[in-house]
């Protein structure tokens, strides 16, 4: 068991026939022998398993109008914001695959940095949002 996990890994040997039906399929889907840690972890709860992985498919893997490479950078800078190690760690793998290079990184932890100091600034202050910024679509200030 890795250090600090909370619960065993699942093995593939070891998985049960619902467990295994779901490791295929993440197999398959990534063109990968390999079940990462989070899959095995999550295995050990086979519903969460089930409802993460339909999940992860549906938003990360389905054809969208947003590419690959945007939908993992996104993900990267919720995961820098959260500071999950492991999601950093896989996403950032994942990135690079997709064509993110150590400039790219660069600018994303310099917009994540800047979000995240520009949102602690308004929570602080309370900053009340200007009201052009709050009709429905946002439509009076578009273009301007």
């Amino acid at each position: 068991m890795p250090q600090n996990s909370l619960v065993n890994l699942v093995n593939y040997e070891d998985a049960t026939p619902e467990v295994k039906e779901i490791f295929d399929d993440i197999m398959e889907t990534r063109q990968s022998e390999y079940v990462n840690h989070i899959w095995r972890a999550l295995a050990s709860h086979p519903p969460l398993l089930k409802q993460f992985w339909t999940q992860m498919k549906e938003v990360m893997i389905k054809p969208s109008r947003l590419d690959p490479l945007t939908k993992e950078l996104i993900y990267l800078a919720v995961s820098i914001t959260n500071s999950c190690t492991y999601c950093i760690n896989s996403h950032t793998a994942s990135a690079r695959k997709k064509g993110l290079d150590d400039e790219m990184l660069g600018e994303l932890n310099a917009i994540v940095a800047l979000a995240n100091a520009g949102n602690r600034l308004t929570e602080g202050y309370q900053i009340p949002v200007d009201e052009m910024f709050q009709s429905e679509m946002s439509s009076d200030w578009k273009g301007k």
